[in-house]
């Protein structure tokens, strides 16, 4: 049975992500330590060869997208963008930790708990299964057989942790910037289950 390659990439740094803010919708690009931290691990990591690139549309994404894959066609997947953080975004702990709501927000116990104005769990993975669905189909009809994709941190942890095998909580699904994970998917295992493969972490050791 025919398998297709998705490797998943998180987004390089930006001034938020140094600063320890929450970051969503908010578009921020990469500080020039993190383009140059990304151009780094290009040069010193093998990135997969891949026939296209999906990214999120926030800038922070399509800017590693040029840094790590610079000739290969990039598409725009609106589906991929972070969690919309609604009140708390450009906020950091310190600034929220005295808050009910989100003390609440963070003790979570049900996936459609959200931010004031913002976006739950829930609502995040229904939009990561509607990315997936569309990008695997058009692999299919294209006959593409490898493709990356450039997304969060959120996104990555929520979406491999609901879609997944084997089973892993999305706590224990950080990466780097630059780095992530490789997702192997079948026709049958997708329409059937929902469900892909999580067969390592990427880039590899040259």
């Amino acid at each position: 049975m025919h398998g297709y390659r998705m490797s998943v990439f998180r987004h390089g740094r930006t001034a938020a992500n140094e600063q320890g803010i929450y970051i969503g919708s908010t578009d921020y690009a990469l500080t020039d330590k993190g383009r140059a931290e990304l151009c780094g691990k290009r040069d010193l990591y093998e990135y997969p060869r891949v026939q296209r690139v999906y990214s999120s549309p926030l800038c922070r994404c399509t800017e590693t997208a040029e840094i790590l894959f610079p000739e290969t066609p990039m598409h725009i997947e609106e589906n991929l963008r972070e969690l919309n953080f609604g009140e708390f975004d450009g906020k950091s702990v310190d600034e929220l930790i005295h808050r009910e709501d989100y003390k609440t927000w963070l003790r979570g116990g049900s996936p459609d708990v959200r931010p004031p104005g913002g976006e739950s769990t829930e609502e995040l993975i229904i939009r990561s299964y509607r990315a997936l669905h569309k990008i695997l189909l058009e692999m299919m009809v294209e006959d593409l057989d490898h493709v990356a994709l450039i997304t969060h941190g959120g996104v990555i942890s929520n979406m491999l942790a609901c879609f997944g095998l084997p089973k892993i909580s999305a706590k224990e699904l950080n990466c780097e910037p630059g780095e992530g994970y490789e997702l192997l998917f079948t026709a049958q295992m997708w329409q059937q289950a929902q469900a892909f493969e999580i067969r390592g972490m990427t880039p590899y050791n040259r």
